[in-house]
């Protein structure tokens, strides 16, 4: 597959705590030969060393390119560069807040914007309880701007049986929204007993 049509997909890691998101979606996306291009700030490094143990090195080999946060001049930083678009999990409310002004003050915030302006998919799985009003007001900012805000909660009609099972969904609804489809997603009316199938459906004129 040549550079042009390599799908890319960029990760974003921010310092807020769920930074297993992050490292299960870089993990996915290797299963689904999607080339993924990592940024992760300062506090993301602190973050994976509290609810991990894992290395920041042990992160970046999870990526197909990792980059720093001054590094402006990051392919990922131009609009040219071209992706499916970008996923920021976890996202903090700080780097929430950054998307929304446009005034980005790193390559993790940078390529979120670049994202928005070439009107590529951006999802940012929020890490944030409860939210007061300039929360909410910033998140429906986003979302006029483009952006899809979407808190990884979990899915309990999916039956999970371990923490492990409700991450690997959150993350697979997560890369829906980019059209790629991984096998660590339990469907209603496909994978689950309960879902009605459509076979089982009833059709326009039987109701």
């Amino acid at each position: 597959m040549t550079a042009e049509t390599k799908e890319r997909l960029i990760v974003g890691i921010s310092g807020a705590s769920g930074i297993i998101y992050g490292i299960r979606a870089l993990e996915a996306l290797r299963a689904l030969n999607i080339e993924s291009h990592m940024v992760a700030s300062k506090a993301a490094d602190m973050t994976l060393s509290y609810e991990t143990g894992l290395k920041p090195s042990e992160l970046r080999e999870r990526a197909d390119f990792a980059y720093k946060m001054p590094d402006v001049g990051a392919p990922i930083a131009s609009g040219s560069f071209k992706t499916r678009g970008m996923l920021i999990a976890p996202c903090s409310v700080k780097t929430m807040s950054e998307i929304a002004t446009g005034v980005t003050s790193s390559l993790l915030t940078r390529a979120a914007d670049v994202v928005l302006k070439e009107r590529r998919r951006l999802v940012l799985m929020l890490r944030e309880t409860p939210f007061h009003l300039g929360h909410l007001r910033t998140m429906t900012q986003l979302t006029e701007m483009g952006a899809i805000i979407m808190p990884p909660l979990p899915a309990f009609y999916a039956h999970p049986k371990s923490l492990d099972d409700m991450v690997d969904q959150s993350v697979g609804r997560a890369l829906d929204l980019f059209g790629l489809t991984w096998d660590g997603t339990r469907r209603w009316g496909e994978d689950l007993e309960q879902g009605r199938r459509p076979s089982a459906a009833v059709r326009p004129d039987e109701a």
